[in-house]
Protein backbone atom coordinates (compact mmCIF):
# COMPACT_ATOMS: atom_id res chain seq x y z
CA UNK A 1 0.00 0.00 0.00
CA UNK A 2 1.55 3.28 -1.18
CA UNK A 3 1.47 6.56 0.73
CA UNK A 4 -1.29 7.89 -1.55
CA UNK A 5 -3.32 4.75 -0.94
CA UNK A 6 -2.98 5.33 2.81
CA UNK A 7 -4.17 8.93 2.43
CA UNK A 8 -7.10 7.86 0.26
CA UNK A 9 -8.04 5.39 2.99
CA UNK A 10 -7.55 7.53 6.10
CA UNK A 11 -8.75 11.00 5.02
CA UNK A 12 -12.42 10.09 4.34
CA UNK A 13 -12.46 8.18 7.62
CA UNK A 14 -10.96 11.15 9.49
CA UNK A 15 -13.58 13.51 8.06
CA UNK A 16 -16.35 11.07 9.02
CA UNK A 17 -15.14 10.90 12.63
CA UNK A 18 -14.56 14.65 12.74
CA UNK A 19 -18.08 15.57 11.59
CA UNK A 20 -19.87 15.17 14.97
CA UNK A 21 -16.92 16.87 16.70
CA UNK A 22 -17.08 19.83 14.32
CA UNK A 23 -20.80 20.44 14.81
CA UNK A 24 -20.67 19.97 18.59
CA UNK A 25 -17.57 22.16 18.95
CA UNK A 26 -19.30 24.96 17.03
CA UNK A 27 -22.21 24.65 19.45
CA UNK A 28 -19.66 25.25 22.21
CA UNK A 29 -18.34 28.29 20.35
CA UNK A 30 -21.79 29.90 20.45
CA UNK A 31 -22.22 29.39 24.19
CA UNK A 32 -18.72 30.50 25.15
CA UNK A 33 -18.93 33.53 22.88
CA UNK A 34 -22.06 34.52 24.79
CA UNK A 35 -20.34 34.10 28.17
CA UNK A 36 -21.71 30.67 29.16
CA UNK A 37 -19.43 27.67 29.69
CA UNK A 38 -21.13 24.54 28.38
CA UNK A 39 -19.43 21.50 29.90
CA UNK A 40 -22.71 19.68 29.25
CA UNK A 41 -21.97 19.09 25.55
CA UNK A 42 -21.10 15.48 26.34
CA UNK A 43 -24.52 14.92 27.89
CA UNK A 44 -26.29 16.67 25.03
CA UNK A 45 -24.49 14.38 22.58
CA UNK A 46 -25.61 11.38 24.65
CA UNK A 47 -29.24 12.49 24.46
CA UNK A 48 -28.95 13.18 20.73
CA UNK A 49 -27.40 9.77 20.09
CA UNK A 50 -30.03 7.97 22.17
CA UNK A 51 -33.09 9.65 20.72
CA UNK A 52 -31.85 9.36 17.12
CA UNK A 53 -31.29 5.61 17.43
CA UNK A 54 -34.68 5.06 19.09
CA UNK A 55 -36.35 7.13 16.34
CA UNK A 56 -34.42 5.28 13.63
CA UNK A 57 -35.43 1.87 14.96
CA UNK A 58 -39.06 2.96 15.34
CA UNK A 59 -39.62 4.61 11.95
CA UNK A 60 -37.16 2.96 9.55
CA UNK A 61 -39.92 0.97 7.85
CA UNK A 62 -42.04 4.07 7.21
CA UNK A 63 -39.34 6.60 6.26
CA UNK A 64 -36.78 4.40 4.51
CA UNK A 65 -33.55 6.15 3.53
CA UNK A 66 -34.82 9.45 4.97
CA UNK A 67 -34.84 7.96 8.48
CA UNK A 68 -31.36 9.04 9.64
CA UNK A 69 -31.89 12.58 8.34
CA UNK A 70 -35.21 12.95 10.11
CA UNK A 71 -33.48 11.42 13.14
CA UNK A 72 -31.03 14.34 13.02
CA UNK A 73 -33.91 16.81 13.18
CA UNK A 74 -35.48 14.96 16.11
CA UNK A 75 -32.13 14.90 17.94
CA UNK A 76 -31.69 18.61 17.21
CA UNK A 77 -35.03 19.46 18.83
CA UNK A 78 -34.48 17.19 21.83
CA UNK A 79 -30.93 18.52 22.31
CA UNK A 80 -32.26 22.08 22.21
CA UNK A 81 -34.91 21.32 24.83
CA UNK A 82 -32.42 19.45 27.02
CA UNK A 83 -30.00 22.39 26.92
CA UNK A 84 -32.68 24.60 28.48
CA UNK A 85 -31.86 22.89 31.79
CA UNK A 86 -28.40 24.44 31.61
CA UNK A 87 -29.82 27.77 30.46
CA UNK A 88 -32.19 28.00 33.40
CA UNK A 89 -29.55 26.93 35.92
CA UNK A 90 -26.60 28.95 34.60
CA UNK A 91 -28.29 32.04 33.16
CA UNK A 92 -31.50 32.56 35.15
CA UNK A 93 -30.50 31.05 38.51
CA UNK A 94 -26.82 32.05 38.14
CA UNK A 95 -25.61 28.63 39.31
CA UNK A 96 -22.00 27.62 38.81
CA UNK A 97 -21.77 26.87 35.09
CA UNK A 98 -19.18 24.12 35.37
CA UNK A 99 -21.11 22.25 38.05
CA UNK A 100 -24.33 22.68 36.08
CA UNK A 101 -22.70 21.23 32.99
CA UNK A 102 -21.31 18.24 34.87
CA UNK A 103 -24.77 17.60 36.37
CA UNK A 104 -26.25 17.76 32.86
CA UNK A 105 -23.78 15.09 31.70
CA UNK A 106 -24.68 12.79 34.56
CA UNK A 107 -28.40 13.32 34.08
CA UNK A 108 -28.24 12.65 30.33
CA UNK A 109 -26.36 9.37 30.69
CA UNK A 110 -28.65 8.17 33.49
CA UNK A 111 -31.82 9.00 31.56
CA UNK A 112 -30.54 7.46 28.32
CA UNK A 113 -29.27 4.21 29.87
CA UNK A 114 -32.36 3.78 32.05
CA UNK A 115 -34.65 4.40 29.07
CA UNK A 116 -32.68 1.94 26.94
CA UNK A 117 -33.10 -0.81 29.51
CA UNK A 118 -36.77 0.09 29.95
CA UNK A 119 -37.55 0.01 26.21
CA UNK A 120 -35.28 -2.81 25.00
CA UNK A 121 -34.84 -4.79 28.23
CA UNK A 122 -31.07 -4.89 27.79
CA UNK A 123 -28.06 -2.60 28.07
CA UNK A 124 -28.04 -1.48 24.47
CA UNK A 125 -30.41 -0.92 21.59
CA UNK A 126 -30.67 -3.07 18.48
CA UNK A 127 -28.54 -2.07 15.49
CA UNK A 128 -30.17 0.25 12.99
CA UNK A 129 -30.77 -0.80 9.39
CA UNK A 130 -30.97 2.69 7.90
CA UNK A 131 -27.66 4.56 7.99
CA UNK A 132 -26.31 7.57 6.14
CA UNK A 133 -25.37 6.63 2.60
CA UNK A 134 -22.17 7.56 0.78
CA UNK A 135 -21.92 9.08 -2.68
CA UNK A 136 -19.43 10.52 -5.15
CA UNK A 137 -19.55 14.24 -5.85
CA UNK A 138 -19.94 14.71 -9.64
CA UNK A 139 -16.97 16.20 -11.50
CA UNK A 140 -14.95 16.77 -8.30
CA UNK A 141 -14.55 13.04 -7.73
CA UNK A 142 -12.77 12.80 -11.10
CA UNK A 143 -9.95 15.13 -10.01
CA UNK A 144 -6.68 13.18 -9.93
CA UNK A 145 -5.48 12.23 -6.42
CA UNK A 146 -7.66 14.77 -4.55
CA UNK A 147 -10.86 13.34 -6.01
CA UNK A 148 -10.42 9.99 -4.26
CA UNK A 149 -9.34 11.63 -1.00
CA UNK A 150 -12.05 14.23 -0.56
CA UNK A 151 -14.87 13.72 -3.04
CA UNK A 152 -15.35 9.96 -3.35
CA UNK A 153 -17.59 7.93 -0.99
CA UNK A 154 -18.54 11.14 0.82
CA UNK A 155 -21.06 11.13 3.67
CA UNK A 156 -23.70 13.83 3.58
CA UNK A 157 -22.96 14.49 7.24
CA UNK A 158 -19.38 15.48 6.34
CA UNK A 159 -20.69 18.13 3.96
CA UNK A 160 -23.21 19.23 6.60
CA UNK A 161 -20.43 19.74 9.16
CA UNK A 162 -18.42 21.97 6.83
CA UNK A 163 -21.52 23.96 5.87
CA UNK A 164 -22.39 24.45 9.56
CA UNK A 165 -18.86 25.74 10.26
CA UNK A 166 -19.01 28.28 7.44
CA UNK A 167 -22.54 29.33 8.36
CA UNK A 168 -21.55 29.74 12.02
CA UNK A 169 -18.62 31.97 11.00
CA UNK A 170 -20.96 34.12 8.91
CA UNK A 171 -23.55 34.38 11.70
CA UNK A 172 -21.03 35.24 14.43
CA UNK A 173 -18.93 37.74 12.50
CA UNK A 174 -21.15 39.12 9.73
CA UNK A 175 -24.61 39.57 11.29
CA UNK A 176 -26.08 41.81 14.03
CA UNK A 177 -27.14 38.69 15.96
CA UNK A 178 -23.54 37.45 16.00
CA UNK A 179 -22.34 40.85 17.19
CA UNK A 180 -24.82 40.71 20.08
CA UNK A 181 -23.60 37.24 21.05
CA UNK A 182 -19.98 38.37 21.07
CA UNK A 183 -20.79 41.59 22.94
CA UNK A 184 -22.57 39.84 25.83
CA UNK A 185 -19.62 37.45 26.08
CA UNK A 186 -17.05 40.22 26.24
CA UNK A 187 -18.79 43.00 28.17
CA UNK A 188 -22.41 42.23 29.11
CA UNK A 189 -22.93 45.48 31.02
CA UNK A 190 -21.90 47.58 28.02
CA UNK A 191 -24.15 45.47 25.80
CA UNK A 192 -27.01 45.92 28.26
CA UNK A 193 -26.65 49.69 28.24
CA UNK A 194 -26.92 49.58 24.44
CA UNK A 195 -30.26 47.79 24.68
CA UNK A 196 -29.08 44.21 24.14
CA UNK A 197 -31.07 41.68 26.17
CA UNK A 198 -28.19 39.78 27.79
CA UNK A 199 -30.28 36.98 29.28
CA UNK A 200 -32.21 36.43 26.07
CA UNK A 201 -29.08 36.30 23.91
CA UNK A 202 -27.43 33.83 26.27
CA UNK A 203 -30.53 31.65 26.19
CA UNK A 204 -30.42 31.69 22.38
CA UNK A 205 -26.73 30.74 22.38
CA UNK A 206 -27.24 27.83 24.79
CA UNK A 207 -30.20 26.61 22.74
CA UNK A 208 -28.11 26.75 19.56
CA UNK A 209 -25.39 24.70 21.26
CA UNK A 210 -28.02 22.20 22.40
CA UNK A 211 -29.37 21.84 18.88
CA UNK A 212 -25.90 21.38 17.38
CA UNK A 213 -24.81 19.01 20.17
CA UNK A 214 -27.90 16.89 19.57
CA UNK A 215 -27.06 16.72 15.86
CA UNK A 216 -23.46 15.78 16.70
CA UNK A 217 -24.58 12.91 18.89
CA UNK A 218 -27.06 11.71 16.27
CA UNK A 219 -24.39 11.72 13.56
CA UNK A 220 -21.99 9.73 15.73
CA UNK A 221 -24.64 7.14 16.61
CA UNK A 222 -26.20 6.75 13.16
CA UNK A 223 -23.06 7.01 11.02
CA UNK A 224 -20.41 5.34 13.19
CA UNK A 225 -21.70 3.07 15.96
CA UNK A 226 -25.10 2.06 14.55
CA UNK A 227 -26.68 1.57 17.97
CA UNK A 228 -26.80 3.12 21.43
CA UNK A 229 -25.22 1.91 24.67
CA UNK A 230 -23.74 3.51 27.76
CA UNK A 231 -20.35 3.86 26.04
CA UNK A 232 -21.56 5.08 22.63
CA UNK A 233 -20.55 8.63 23.50
CA UNK A 234 -17.37 8.17 25.49
CA UNK A 235 -15.62 11.51 25.66
CA UNK A 236 -16.53 12.93 22.25
CA UNK A 237 -18.28 15.88 23.88
CA UNK A 238 -15.15 16.73 25.86
CA UNK A 239 -12.99 16.33 22.75
CA UNK A 240 -15.33 18.80 21.02
CA UNK A 241 -14.78 21.25 23.90
CA UNK A 242 -11.03 20.78 23.46
CA UNK A 243 -11.40 21.45 19.73
CA UNK A 244 -13.30 24.64 20.54
CA UNK A 245 -10.49 25.84 22.83
CA UNK A 246 -7.76 24.64 20.47
CA UNK A 247 -9.55 26.56 17.71
CA UNK A 248 -9.54 29.72 19.86
CA UNK A 249 -13.32 30.02 20.10
CA UNK A 250 -13.61 30.53 16.34
CA UNK A 251 -15.86 28.37 14.11
CA UNK A 252 -13.22 27.80 11.44
CA UNK A 253 -10.55 27.21 14.07
CA UNK A 254 -12.83 24.66 15.73
CA UNK A 255 -13.30 23.04 12.30
CA UNK A 256 -9.56 22.59 11.85
CA UNK A 257 -9.02 21.34 15.40
CA UNK A 258 -11.90 18.87 15.11
CA UNK A 259 -10.40 17.49 11.90
CA UNK A 260 -7.15 16.93 13.79
CA UNK A 261 -8.93 15.07 16.60
CA UNK A 262 -11.08 13.22 14.06
CA UNK A 263 -7.89 11.91 12.44
CA UNK A 264 -6.73 10.61 15.82
CA UNK A 265 -10.08 8.92 16.43
CA UNK A 266 -10.13 7.31 13.01
CA UNK A 267 -6.60 5.96 13.51
CA UNK A 268 -7.78 4.24 16.68
CA UNK A 269 -10.42 2.41 14.63
CA UNK A 270 -8.94 1.81 11.17
CA UNK A 271 -5.26 1.88 12.13
CA UNK A 272 -5.06 -1.93 12.11
CA UNK A 273 -5.58 -1.83 8.33
CA UNK A 274 -2.73 0.61 7.64
CA UNK A 275 0.88 -0.54 7.16
CA UNK A 276 3.25 0.45 9.98
CA UNK A 277 0.36 1.81 12.03
CA UNK A 278 -0.92 -1.74 12.49
CA UNK A 279 2.30 -2.53 14.34
CA UNK A 280 1.47 0.01 17.04
CA UNK A 281 -0.13 -1.63 20.11
CA UNK A 282 -3.92 -1.40 19.94
CA UNK A 283 -4.18 0.23 23.35
CA UNK A 284 -1.95 3.10 22.17
CA UNK A 285 -4.23 3.76 19.20
CA UNK A 286 -7.27 3.60 21.47
CA UNK A 287 -6.00 6.21 23.92
CA UNK A 288 -4.45 8.41 21.21
CA UNK A 289 -7.42 10.83 20.83
CA UNK A 290 -7.55 11.46 24.58
CA UNK A 291 -3.78 11.89 24.92
CA UNK A 292 -3.76 14.37 22.04
CA UNK A 293 -6.66 16.22 23.67
CA UNK A 294 -4.68 16.61 26.90
CA UNK A 295 -1.50 17.64 25.07
CA UNK A 296 -3.37 20.15 22.93
CA UNK A 297 -5.00 21.77 25.94
CA UNK A 298 -1.79 21.74 27.96
CA UNK A 299 0.15 23.31 25.12
CA UNK A 300 -2.33 25.85 23.79
CA UNK A 301 -4.92 26.72 26.43
CA UNK A 302 -2.63 29.28 28.02
CA UNK A 303 -2.05 30.95 24.67
CA UNK A 304 -5.74 31.23 23.80
CA UNK A 305 -7.86 33.96 25.37
CA UNK A 306 -11.46 33.10 26.16
CA UNK A 307 -14.23 35.72 25.98
CA UNK A 308 -13.80 37.99 28.99
CA UNK A 309 -17.21 37.28 30.52
CA UNK A 310 -17.08 33.52 29.91
CA UNK A 311 -18.32 31.65 32.97
CA UNK A 312 -19.47 34.80 34.76
CA UNK A 313 -23.20 35.17 35.52
CA UNK A 314 -24.54 38.61 34.68
CA UNK A 315 -26.40 40.58 37.34
CA UNK A 316 -28.02 43.70 35.93
CA UNK A 317 -26.50 46.86 37.36
CA UNK A 318 -23.62 45.06 39.07
CA UNK A 319 -20.06 45.46 37.85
Amino acid sequence: MSFLDVLEFIIPSAILYASPLIITAIGGVFTERSGVVNIGLEGIMVIGAFISIVFNLSFADQLGTWTPWVGLLVAMVVGLLFSLILAVAAVSLRADQTVSGVALNMLALAVAVFSTKLIYEKGQTDSISQRFSRFDIPVLSDIPVLGKMFFTDVYGTSILAIVVAILAWFVLFKTPFGLRIRSVGEHPMAADTMGVKVTRIRYYAVMISGALGGIGGAIYAQAITGNFAANTISGQGFIAIAAMIFGKWHPLGALGAALFFGLAQSLSIVGTSIPYVRDVPEVVLFILPYVLTILALAGFVGKATAPKASGKPYIKGKR
